[in-house]
Order: structure tokens, then C-alpha cells, then sequence
């Protein structure tokens, strides 16, 4: 039938062409995005899993800053613990000397003062050893935590070593001298006892920066992992999408000329009333 009002060929011609056009569209946004799911429009079930994961990278994120302020913090109180039993070692040097009684006044008075200076130095580390406003040896904080799990559910903890004079660690009192030769005597048993201690201490410190250096390489092998599964689900392969560009604009061509021919058939109808 040949009619002006009702074109059926136009009208399928049309119908091709707008699912041509919806095809192409979506196409182009994968190749402009570089995702074949870029929004829950696309594939809302793939779309929740990618997102969900998502989250999961983002928590290790804040698993791996937390874990490396931790273990950064345990580095400086290690530092800050090497320096003390390397001023132990210069103190029982100094304390040794000291306790040979044939060592004369003026003698040992030079060295009870380089003892009582490196002494004092020990509390000056001890004041500074701070990282992201935690002290691990001064006796204020008792353990250090970090995040271990992406719901925040996991810890890592590492307890904190008191390196203060008059402590249970380094039993040199703040007053120790070695002025004359039996304190200097006794002075060199103390001072190998604190400098036993800090070595415990610091071998306690190491295992505890090894924990978090083992947890921070686990969690960022977890967060690749999840990126490449994201990667998986949502990453367009682009040679694919190529591909199905040059067919979609061929198909647009092919669509639009085939409109276009539907479009003249009522023109036909004209030369029935010439």
C-alpha cells in the first residue's frame, strides 16, 4: 500500500538506525572512559561488585599509611635506641678508667664530667625520639597500633620500650657519677646491665618494624590484586572496542541512506496524478 500518512519501511529504517546510534554511543564512552562499565547504567550487577572492591582498595590505602606511620615511628625509637648503647658503651669506657684507683683527681674529674655529659645526652634523645607525636621510649605510650584489615577490624600492635634513666631498662640513675673510684667501680656494672637491656630492647624494636614491613608488602599485594580483578570486570579492551567503532559508523552510514531511500518511497505517489 501506498500512503502519505504511514511510511512502515522509513519507520523500521528508524528503529536500526537508533539502536546503531545507542551501540555507538556506548562504545564511544568505553573508548573515551577506557571501561566497558563505567556506571551502573552500563551493568548495574558488575558495576556494585567493581565498587565494592573499590572500597576495599581504598581501605588498604589507609591500612598502608597507617601501617607505615607505625613502623616509621618504631624506626625513629630504634635510632633513637642505637644511640643510647652506643653512649652506654662511651660510658663504660669512661667508668672503667675511672675505677683505676691510681688515676689522679684532676684525671678523673675530666672524665666524671664527659660521663655526666654523655648521661645527660641519653635524656636528650630519649625527649626527642618523637614521630607523628608518639614517643616509644619515654615511658608515655605503652604500645603502638596500626591498621591491619581494610574494615578496620585487624591491629598490629608493638609494645613500646621505657629507655629513660632510673628506669627498668637503662638502670643508670640521673645522678650516677663515677667521681671517684668505687662509684666508678660500681658505675661499670650498671652500665652493662642498661646496655644488655637496650640491646634487648632494640632486638624487641626490629621485631616489631618487621611486623609491620611484612603487613604493609602483604596489603599492597592485596590492593593489586583487587585492582587487577576492578581492571577485569570494568577495563574495556580497547582493540575490541575499535573494532566495533569502524562497524558502528559503517552501520550509521548504511542506516542513514537506508532512511534516506525509505524517505523517497512517498514520493512515488506523485506520479500517479501527473
Amino acid at each position: 500500500m501506498l500512503s502519505v500518512n504511514t511510511n512502515p519501511s522509513a519507520m523500521t529504517a528508524l528503529q536500526y538506525l537508533n539502536q546503531t546510534q545507542a551501540a555507538l554511543a556506548q562504545t564511544q564512552t568505553a573508548i573515551n572512559t577506557g571501561l566497558k562499565v563505567s556506571s551502573a547504567k552500563d551493568n548495574g550487577a558488575v558495576y556494585a561488585i567493581a565498587q565494592n572492591m573499590r572500597g576495599d582498595v581504598a581501605g588498604y590505602a589507609a591500612v598502608t599509611d597507617s601501617l607505615n606511620r607505625g613502623m616509621s615511628t618504631v624506626d625513629v625509637a630504634m635510632s633513637a635506641g642505637q644511640s643510647i648503647s652506643d653512649l652506654l658503651i662511651q660510658m663504660k669506657q669512661k667508668a672503667l678508667a675511672a675505677s683505676d684507683t691510681s688515676l689522679d683527681t684532676a684525671s678523673r674529674q675530666a672524665m666524671n664530667q664527659d660521663f655526666t655529659a654523655l648521661r645527660d645526652q641519653i635524656t636528650t634523645i630519649v625527649k626527642n625520639a618523637v614521630f607523628n607525636g608518639f614517643n616509644m621510649v619515654n615511658g608515655t605510650t605503652k604500645v603502638i597500633t596500626a591498621l591491619a584489615s581494610s574494615d578496620g577490624t585487624r591491629r598490629i600492635t608493638v609494645s613500646t620500650q621505657n629507655m629513660s634513666l632510673s628506669g627498668s631498662i637503662v638502670t643508670l640513675k640521673s645522678t650516677g657519677t663515677i667521681s671517684t673510684a668505687a662509684k666508678a667501680s660500681t658505675m661499670v656494672a650498671t652500665v652493662q646491665t642498661s646496655l644488655t637491656n637496650v640491646n634487648a630492647a632494640l632486638a624487641k624494636l626490629s621485631s616489631g618494624s618487621k611486623k609491620f614491613s611484612i603487613q604493609i608488602s602483604f596489603a599492597q599485594q592485596l590492593s593489586d590484586t583487587l585492582t587487577a580483578g576492578i581492571g577485569n570486570l570494568v577495563d574495556a579492551n580497547m582493540a575490541q572496542e575499535s573494532a566495533m567503532l569502524t562497524s558502528l559508523q559503517t552501520k550509521q552510514q548504511l542506516g542513514v541512506q537506508a532512511l534516506s531511500i525509505a524517505n523517497q518511497a512517498p514520493q512515488s505517489i506523485l506520479s500517479l496524478f501527473r
